[in-house]
């Protein structure tokens, strides 16, 4: 299987990051990026090795996932989220959609 790898950036990214990697299906690594700190934002890069169950549930959770810390009320939040499946097809979380989700975990 290919790896999908998610990049996260913002003053939550370890912590979002440690999240992501503790959805239920969901299995993989993380590390920091190279551009590790810059103006205190911090990016890390996620590799999911793995993805147990089925896709549409998974996406659904990644997408709640995104939202939970990018609306963080209080703590640390994320500012950017990019996945790139095993195609190369890039996407950012921001606007995207569970369906839109699934198609890059599924391809």
């Amino acid at each position: 299987m290919s790896e999908i790898r998610m990049a996260v950036e913002g003053e939550g990214a370890i912590e979002a990051t440690e999240a992501l990697l503790e959805i239920p299906g969901v299995s993989g690594s993380w590390e920091t990026s190279g551009e590790t700190e810059r103006e205190g934002i911090l990016a890390t890069i996620a590799t999911i090795i793995g993805v147990v169950g089925g896709t549409i549930a998974i996406a659904e959770q990644i997408r709640k996932w995104y939202q939970e810390y990018r609306q963080r009320k209080s703590g640390k939040t994320i500012e950017k989220v990019l996945i790139v499946g095993r195609n190369g097809r890039r996407l950012l979380l921001e606007d995207a959609s569970v369906e839109e989700i699934r198609q890059i975990l599924d391809e």
